[in-house]
């Protein structure tokens, strides 16, 4: 373990990882590890990052605009002048690089996360990531900053989490595919005709999991293992053909690999993300925890195959991945679009689907070539344009 003092950059610190990151890394140092918060970011729940300035005192903050930024020091009073104040995306980016950090933990939410990580990577920085955006929009230049920095991605989310777990020294060739697992979300049980009648509150409702709002509709239309997907296809260099994803309703399977001579191994804990965010922390090591167990006296499982009809959108979004080039980047922007207008109560739920599908029809053939990222982010814009006008 580290004998000076580990430096972490929170991004999304407000949030459901952030908080939770910051509840690991008390319990981690009141065991006698040393983990020091020096840059938080949030977006514009100033009470709670205010409360969390006080208790770590990190170098730098970074809130999504000058109007929040003047808030909060104006809230913090003269503690405020011991800070470096930041803003906006090249906030994001300072807050990642510019405080000697060890780690950046990166939960923002959205494509905004994926500047302060190719940042990061190029300065050398791990990353653990739980913005899986930043990797179904960018995934090539994410892999091509991690060759320039020498830094690597530690991923978060539990079912990546469970299969870096579960490759950890084994050879490509012994694999033979990845298996990510899927909740199926509050709507899972629904008849499929009443699906379009799906209110916003009953699809926030996760049986499992507390979440964001849009990752806990993500979860219902399944868009959330599409994107998974892709973010598998570019954390562990596999083709498509060797990813695949089952439902999983208790949550307590994460992931599974399938080995070349049939062998089948699962990574099964309690459905608790302080695990997976702590074992991003202190990787490679691990650490002891008080942290609920998972009891496998009674243990029940199901397992089930994803329903075309049910969560069509899982579908759209592999083969987004398959495509390549921008569409990935073009199916998450218009999904983030389209389930701010369902929370809206401007369109149903099953107009999510029924929109990702219409988007990825009209979207050009991609060129052989990987876009850049200024093409990258066009492509983000350019979709939520179409379908905010939809």
């Amino acid at each position: 373990m580290h004998t000076s003092p580990k430096r972490v950059a929170l991004l999304g610190s407000t949030g459901s990882i952030g908080t939770q990151a910051l509840q690991v890394i008390s319990e981690l140092n009141r065991q006698g590890m040393q983990f020091e918060v020096v840059a938080l970011a949030a977006g514009h729940n100033l009470t709670r990052l205010l409360a969390q300035i006080r208790r770590w005192q990190p170098q730098f903050v970074s809130l999504a605009d000058e109007q929040a930024l003047d808030s909060a020091q104006e809230r913090l009073g003269r503690a405020a002048g011991q800070i470096e104040w930041l803003a906006g995306a090249s906030g994001l980016e300072r807050a990642a690089t510019g405080s000697s950090a060890d780690l950046v933990l990166n939960g923002l939410v959205g494509a905004l996360g994926l500047r302060p990580t190719l940042a990061a990577l190029e300065a050398g920085i791990n990353v653990a990531l739980a913005n899986k955006e930043s990797l179904v929009i960018g995934g090539s230049l994410i892999r091509q900053a991690c060759r320039r920095g020498g830094a690597r991605l530690i991923p978060v989310d539990s079912e990546h989490s469970a299969i870096f777990q579960l490759l950890a020294g084994r050879p490509a060739e012994e694999i033979a595919s990845l298996i990510l697992t899927a909740s199926g979300g509050a709507l899972r049980d629904w008849p499929l005709d009443k699906l379009a009648q799906a209110r916003p509150e009953q699809v926030l409702r996760h049986p499992n999991w507390h979440m964001g709002q849009r990752i806990t509709v993500d979860s219902a239309t399944l868009v959330n293992k599409g994107l998974e997907i892709i973010e598998a296809h570019w954390l562990f260099g596999l083709p498509y053909e060797q990813l695949c994803a089952i439902i999983q309703p208790q949550s307590l399977v994460h992931g599974l690999i399938e080995l070349c001579d049939g062998t089948l191994l699962a990574q099964l804990g309690a459905a608790d993300m302080r695990l997976p965010l702590q074992y991003a922390l202190t990787y490679p090591e691990r650490q002891a925890n008080p942290w609920p167990r998972l009891a496998l006296a009674g243990l029940s499982l199901e397992l089930q195959a994803i329903d075309p009809e049910r969560h069509p959108a899982f579908f759209t979004l592999v083969e987004a991945g398959r495509r390549g080039g921008s569409a990935p980047a073009a199916l998450n922007a218009a999904d983030e679009v389209l389930v701010e207008r369902f929370l809206r109560g401007e369109i149903a739920f099953t107009q999510i689907a029924a929109g990702l599908a219409r988007l990825l029809q009209e979207l050009p053939t991609p060129s052989h070539r990987e876009p850049s990222l200024p093409e990258l982010l066009a492509a983000d814009a350019q979709a939520r344009r179409l379908v905010a006008g939809w």
